[in-house]
């Protein structure tokens, strides 16, 4: 019985980052002898085992047989006779092919290092296009190393582009296309994420309206790139910045409503181009089928709706009346849910700078929301009840009214500085 180190972590190893999981690959054992070791099987397709005191992943080498249609149709074979070559043949990428020994024996059959040392992200073999969910693990890989000069070789993209023209990623189910896209999201690169998929043609299978986006113009005066998926992509790297110094979930959140905020302007009728009068409704709408069709989770669709929706308010704060800024502050549930507003204002300034030239501007409203918001925190129903004893809708009109007056005295504040 040998052991492996495979995939990720010699990849990892190798370009000096930090390995976050290990895996390994056990040659010439079968499950007894793993179990009589205190190893405790997990697999359900194959011979999967935890490791009786570090818990880390040990597979049994395997090789796998296209027998059915999408990523799940395999018959695995994890025979004693099954050697480390044969296991590394089938996975996806030449630098996710490699193993190191025990010794620290690099095993690199398929020329991984070499294609690590190119900067480059090569299939395996042929059988990279049995697995449509390929499409997408290169794709997420080149968001994740897009900032170390990795480019998709131009076999592999072509690969990828024959198996969407005959329909392969028809067999994606949602859950998975959107843990992919979820994990490219918190990736280095993002958008070159979204970048690789329309290269190969995916983005207009899986994501139809993001790709309607790419060729409708824009004002020039409000958006010198004019294209509105540049404008998308541009705001998704200024998302990124912003966004640099949250937690996961909050980097997920804003990046998300970013990229589906304009998604209603692919629809805007081709006869009062460059204008998109309304398309912050259909934008809401786009998303909000899209967030039911991948599954999104609920703080995540959540965003993305009301940053479509009103996205254009928090641009036009300063212009908008007292008793409107409410009504925004409703609508958002920030008077409830104080947390949620930020993530909003964030998205919504990613918008505003993810244009050509914007990128350093000034964002104002976002300092100016918030001080609404902690202006209206001030009023409280207790105070009102003590005072006047009010109950029921008289008390929740006077407090509508006194919250709008503090928002009234926010605005004149701000109108006032020089």
């Amino acid at each position: 019985m040998n052991l492996f180190l495979v995939g990720g972590a010699v990849r990892d190893k190798l370009l000096n980052l930090p390995i976050k999981d290990r895996d390994w690959v056990v040659v010439g054992a079968n499950p007894s002898q793993l179990i009589a070791q205190g190893y405790t099987q997990v697999g359900k397709d194959f011979p999967v085992f935890l490791h009786p005191d570090t818990k880390e992943e040990y597979a049994l080498a395997r090789t796998e047989r296209k027998q059915g249609k999408g990523y799940t149709g395999f018959e695995c074979y994890a025979g004693e006779d099954v050697t480390l070559e044969d296991d590394l043949l089938r996975r996806d990428l030449t630098i996710n092919a490699m193993a190191e020994s025990e010794d620290g024996t690099i095993i690199d059959p398929f020329g991984g290092q070499q294609d690590l040392a190119n900067r480059q992200l090569k299939h395996v073999s042929a059988a990279f296009s049995e697995d449509p969910l390929r499409v997408l693990r290169v794709a997420r890989f080149y968001a994740r190393y897009h900032h170390l000069g990795f480019t998709i070789a131009e076999e592999t993209r072509e690969l990828m582009k024959t198996m969407v023209d005959m329909g392969e990623l028809s067999d994606l189910t949602p859950e998975r296309v959107w843990q992919e896209t979820e994990r490219a999201l918190l990736e280095t690169a993002p958008t070159a994420y979204f970048e690789a998929l329309r290269d190969c043609g995916a983005l207009a299978i899986l994501f139809e309206d993001l790709d309607n986006l790419f060729g409708i113009p824009q004002p020039p005066k409000h958006h010198p790139e004019i294209d509105t998926g540049i404008h998308t992509l541009m705001a998704l790297d200024q998302a990124i910045r912003l966004s640099s110094n949250r937690d996961k979930v909050t980097q997920l959140e804003i990046r998300w409503a970013v990229v589906t905020h304009d998604l209603g302007k692919g629809k805007t009728p081709p006869d009062i181009l460059p204008k998109h009068h309304g398309h912050e409704a259909v934008s809401a709408h786009l998303a909000d089928a899209l967030n039911k069709k991948y599954r999104v989770p609920k703080n995540v669709a959540r965003l993305a709706t009301l940053v479509a929706k009103y996205h254009t308010h928090c641009h036009k704060a300063f212009e908008l009346k007292p008793a409107t800024v409410m009504r925004l502050l409703e609508s958002l549930d920030a008077l409830r849910r104080p947390d949620s507003l930020p993530p909003f204002l964030i998205a919504c300034e990613a918008d505003a700078k993810g244009r050509t030239g914007f990128e350093d501007r000034d964002y104002p409203q976002t300092d100016y929301l918030m001080d609404c918001l902690r202006a209206t925190q001030k009023v409280q129903a207790r105070d009102i009840i003590e005072q006047f004893g009010l109950r029921g809708a008289a008390l929740g009109e006077e407090l509508r009214k006194r919250r709008i007056a503090q928002i009234r005295r926010v605005k004149q504040d701000y109108v006032s500085q020089p």
